[in-house]
C-alpha cells in the first residue's frame, strides 16, 4: 500500500475514494448518472432526541389543572433514539463491532462535497416528515452510507432506523423508501468535534487501516449521535463504521 500517497491525500475532501479504492488496490467503479439533488428541507427541524434532565426530586412538581371532562393523559415521552452499537466505544480508540440489520427509511441523494451538511440535513428531514405523514415512530439515530464519490461530490443513501419493517410497506413517497442498515463486522472510529474537521478523523482511520492492511467495502458509513446541525458545532459526535471485506 503505498501510505505516503494515503497519508497525503487523505487530507482531501475525497476521503472515501482515497480509502475504499486505494485500501482495496483496484479503485471504484465509474461514478454512476447522479442522481437528483435532495429539494429543499421540510419546515419541520430534525427532533431533537437528547434525554431531557432529571428532575430534582427534593423539589414537589407543580400540579396541573385537570381540564372538565378530559381524560388521564397516556401518552409517554418519546425514548431517546439508540445508536446501530449501543455499547459506547472509547473516544480515543478504534473498536470492532457488529452492525445489526435495522428496518430503516430511505433516501437516496447526491451532493457536492461543500454541500455536505446541508444536504444530508435536507434528506433526514425528508425522511423524517414522510415517516410522521404514516404514523411511523424513528428509533435509531441518522445514518449516511457513502458509496460513490469524485472530485465534485458523493452520492448517498440517508437512512433513519424504525422500530420495524411496516407490513403492508406503503409506496415509495418522494424517493423514501424501506430498507435496512448495513450489517456485519466493521471497525468503529469516534469523531468528536465539526464536521469541518472529519478530515482529520479520516486521516487516522486511513493510517489506521494501512497499517493493520485491512482491505474494506466500497462504502464507509457515518452515524450521528448528536443532531447534524452545523458544520462549524464543536459538539458534533458521529460514529464512522469502516466494513472490512
Amino acid at each position: 500500500m503505498e501510505a505516503a500517497i494515503l497519508r497525503s491525500a487523505a487530507v482531501t475532501r475525497f476521503r472515501l475514494t482515497l480509502l475504499a479504492g486505494c485500501l482495496a488496490m483496484g479503485g471504484l467503479a465509474p461514478l454512476a448518472r447522479a442522481q437528483e439533488a435532495v429539494p429543499p428541507a421540510v419546515a419541520n427541524p430534525l427532533p431533537t432526541t437528547t434525554a431531557p434532565a432529571a428532575a430534582d426530586p427534593t423539589t414537589p412538581a407543580a400540579p396541573v389543572p385537570a381540564q372538565a371532562g378530559a381524560a388521564p393523559s397516556s401518552v409517554a415521552p418519546s425514548a431517546p433514539r439508540k445508536t446501530l452499537v449501543e455499547t459506547p466505544g472509547d473516544a480515543n480508540d478504534v473498536d470492532a463491532v457488529s452492525l445489526p440489520a435495522k428496518p430503516a427509511a430511505i433516501l437516496a441523494g447526491r451532493a457536492k462535497w461543500e454541500d455536505a451538511v446541508p444536504s444530508l440535513k435536507a434528506a433526514f428531514q425528508r425522511i423524517e416528515a414522510d415517516l410522521a405523514k404514516a404514523g411511523i415512530t424513528p428509533v435509531g439515530r441518522p445514518i449516511a452510507v457513502f458509496a460513490k464519490t469524485d472530485d465534485d461530490g458523493f452520492q448517498f443513501d440517508a437512512m433513519i432506523p424504525i422500530a420495524a419493517m411496516p407490513d403492508p410497506k406503503p409506496a415509495e413517497t418522494d424517493g423514501v423508501h424501506f430498507g435496512t442498515t448495513p450489517s456485519g463486522k466493521a471497525l468503529r472510529f469516534p469523531h468528536r468535534g465539526s464536521y469541518d474537521e472529519i478530515d482529520g478523523t479520516y486521516e487516522t482511520l486511513t493510517a489506521y487501516l494501512d497499517a493493520k492492511d485491512v482491505v474494506v467495502q466500497d462504502r464507509f458509513i457515518e452515524e450521528y449521535v448528536t443532531d447534524l446541525n452545523d458544520k462549524a458545532d464543536e459538539k458534533l459526535d458521529v460514529n464512522i463504521y469502516a466494513l472490512p471485506k
